[in-house]
């Protein structure tokens, strides 16, 4: 029994020690000792007008209790938008002088109101007061409550926090509370600069390649951007943008990004060619999130709730969340490498928001950046947005070395298609080389010879009285036959081979210089190689070679003619030399054209031709021969 009086006693002592802490409506902040600024937080009463439909006299009526003991403070709930909160603090001023100090309640506030209770409620107005903070002046020895009025702005993130800044101070301190960044804005600011980056790189993509994939993502990224860089640069202060921000673009500029999110991934999957009935889907959750801004948009300007918004944006994260799970799913379902990339940017974005909800839901104080929800939500978008990257990097790159392969492969059935079309036209000519060289050996061949025996049986008739001019024709006749046979041998098709070549040239030399006295001996080695010789070539060299013989008949007083056809490294090299007296190329009639056809025929095949003084005339043709 004595031990229950004792606990009880010793209980009924703190909770007076306790009371004696707690502020009374009385409890006075003297102006004079604000240190540049200081914090009344447990010196401030509050009452909360649950309807905000009474006046400020009726307020001044009701029961204030300490602000340090109301739980939401940090963060007010959603269901108190329509409330109107009134602070009410004792200010005394016990100098002789005024004295001038700024009100900072906390933030973030559509209405915000001060007033003197001092008698009557009379509302500070005056033009120094600065956005988010207001003038409150004390004259000489001037001493009494002062209530603030506000009401919340239509965000989750509201909080009461008051503090008096000294006059002279507040410059700096704004300068302070704008400049001053803590490790999370840092954090962020980074994270910013390094999408600034990715938007950049992305920008550049889609100039050189026009690829709208990259756009989107760019765009996409862009929402986030602004999304992180506003979150660390607005968070300490009050104003007009800033509370725009907060109530509203913060929203917009998550749901603009989801919107340029989807369009990319429809691009960067190509749905409306690999996947109608994923195409349709994604089609139906932009329609969906525009259908959500609007209305976001409509509570927010036009209507004096919160619940609705507050539920829209939660039904908004549950859909992003929708569809980053669902792309996993689609992810191991489809073993696509471009799903991959997808799903592994919200994979890691899903992993580390659920990381972000559970540190809230624990309520765990983020005394270290690691311990900050808003850390894990930053990095988990900046890892997505990486993972796209990449994506588009591998696809880019996929996409050009298709596009070069292809590129290739037409430009391969062209050349294909361009020497079919030469062969067939080469196979065309020699088709009609064959047929002309056969109707001049059926039908010019049968005349020639005609000729030539009618000649030669009007010589044998007229042998006791030749005529010269029978002679002639007989001789012309002769001539032109083995011309035509020239012709019609160099235009055949099935002519065209060394081997040919090189029989025919033997055997006309031979017949050629049968009867002369001139000695005729050919060497060809036996490993002639078997290459094709086209008809252009095997006729010039056969006109040169005919035009070197008759040379040697009619000027070189020779006896003896070599013709050698030798295997050289780099071809063939055929020489024709005789024992006679040999050329003066100075004592060549000036207007020959003997010796300046056949250098012409020798360089429109492609062969070298020399001719030279050589214990005789040494005439070279070499022609090169890769392969034998």
């Amino acid at each position: 029994m004595l031990k229950r009086i004792l606990a009880l006693l010793i209980f009924s002592f703190l909770i007076l020690i306790c009371k004696g802490q707690i502020a009374t409506d009385s409890t006075p902040v003297f102006v004079d000792s604000i240190n540049e600024r200081s914090s009344v937080l447990t010196k401030t009463q509050l009452f909360i007008d649950s309807g905000s439909s009474l006046s400020i006299a009726d307020v001044l009526q009701k029961k204030f209790f300490p602000l340090a003991n109301f739980k939401h403070r940090k963060k007010l709930p959603p269901t108190t938008f329509n409330h109107t909160f009134y602070l009410k603090i004792y200010l005394d001023n016990i100098t002789v002088n005024s004295v001038s100090v700024f009100l900072f309640p906390g933030a973030y506030y559509r209405e915000y109101d001060v007033y003197k209770t001092n008698g009557a409620p009379v509302k500070i107005t005056n033009a120094d007061s600065i956005s988010g903070y207001r003038k409150i002046t004390l004259a000489p020895g001037e001493s009494g409550h002062i209530l603030v009025a506000l009401k919340q702005l239509k965000n989750e993130f509201n909080y009461i926090s008051p503090i008096l800044i000294k006059s002279d101070f507040i410059k700096d301190y704004k300068q302070y509370v704008v400049g001053h960044r803590n490790e999370m804005q840092t954090y962020g600011l980074v994270l910013s600069g390094v999408l600034l980056m990715m938007i950049i790189f992305m920008i550049t993509n889609y100039i050189i390649s026009k690829k709208t994939e990259f756009l989107y993502n760019a765009a996409y990224s862009l929402c986030m951007f602004l999304l992180i860089f506003f979150n660390s640069t607005l968070t300490k202060h009050s104003s007009f943008f800033n509370n725009l921000y907060f109530s509203y673009t913060d929203f917009s500029l998550i749901v603009a990004g989801t919107i340029f999110y989807i369009t990319f991934t429809r691009k960067f999957l190509n749905t409306r060619n690999n996947d109608l009935f994923l195409d349709r889907v994604l089609k139906y959750g932009e329609r969906f999130v525009i259908l959500l801004l609007g209305i976001f948009t409509f509570l927010n300007f036009f209507t004096s709730t919160y619940l609705p918004q507050y539920y829209l944006e939660i039904c908004m994260k549950f859909f992003i969340l929708a569809i980053g799970i669902s792309f996993i799913y689609l992810a191991f379902k489809r073993k696509n490498r471009l799903f991959n990339y997808i799903a592994a940017g919200n994979a890691v974005l899903v992993l580390f928001s659920i990381i972000s909800l559970l540190l809230l839901l624990l309520k765990v104080k983020p005394a270290e950046i690691y311990l900050s929800s808003l850390f894990y939500y930053n990095t988990g978008i900046a890892f997505e947005l990486a993972f796209f990257l990449l994506g588009l990097t591998y696809k880019n790159r996929s996409e050009l070395i298709a596009n070069i392969k292809e590129q290739e492969s037409m430009k391969q059935e062209a050349e294909k298609t361009a020497f079919e079309t030469q062969i067939a036209v080469i196979k065309a000519q020699q088709e009609e080389r064959n047929r002309i060289s056969a109707d001049m050996h059926d039908d010019l061949g049968a005349g020639m010879t005609t000729i030539r025996l009618y000649s030669e049986l009007a010589k044998t008739k007229l042998s006791d009285t030749p005529i010269p001019e029978i002679e002639k024709i007989s001789s012309s006749a002769n001539e032109l036959l083995g011309k035509m046979n020239a012709i019609i041998w160099s235009m055949s098709s099935s002519n065209d081979s060394l081997g040919n070549m090189i029989a025919y040239i033997r055997s006309y030399a031979l017949e050629y210089f049968e009867d002369t006295g001139i000695y005729c001996k050919i060497e060809i080695p036996d490993n002639l190689p078997n290459i094709q010789v086209i008809g252009e070539i095997r006729r010039n060299v056969f006109l040169v070679v005919k035009e070197s013989l008759n040379n040697i008949l009619k000027h070189a007083k020779a006896t003896e003619v070599h013709i050698i056809l030798t295997r050289v490294e780099d071809g063939l090299t055929l020489h024709i030399q005789d024992n006679g007296i040999g050329i003066n190329k100075d004592t060549i009639r000036q207007f020959g054209n003997g010796l300046k056809n056949m250098e012409k025929r020798m360089k429109d095949i492609d062969m070298d031709f020399n001719i030279e003084n050589k214990n005789g005339t040494l005439i070279t043709l070499h022609r090169k021969v890769t392969t034998f």
